[in-house]
């Protein structure tokens, strides 16, 4: 097994993580909740499980396509999010509050 890249995995998730909706709704769940147990056993499996069909999903891809193709799906996808949001982001959604 490789300690380094295990490590560096468990470092960037694990700082991403930090704040998450998930994190929030677990802290949410237990407080509410007679047994805090379950609430992390259920919200630590559920991670565990994508984490696992992220990680079968990412492989199966990498083995169907080029490593090129893949980093010009990722590169266009970026393209498309940056160009969406300087270009299409000036008008107020739904959700925000309007003031007069």
């Amino acid at each position: 097994m490789d300690w380094h890249l295990l490590g560096l995995s468990f470092i960037t998730v694990f700082l991403s993580e930090l704040g998450d909706k998930s994190q929030l709704a677990a802290i949410a769940l237990s407080g509410r909740s007679n047994s805090p147990r379950a609430v992390f056993f259920g919200a630590a499996g559920a991670l565990l499980l994508t984490s696992l069909l992220g990680s079968l999903a990412g492989g199966a891809v990498a083995e169907l396509l080029p490593t090129r193709v893949l980093k010009a799906i990722a590169a266009l996808g970026f393209a498309i999010l940056a160009a969406r949001l300087l270009l299409f982001n000036n008008e107020p959604s739904a959700d925000s509050e309007q003031t007069p």
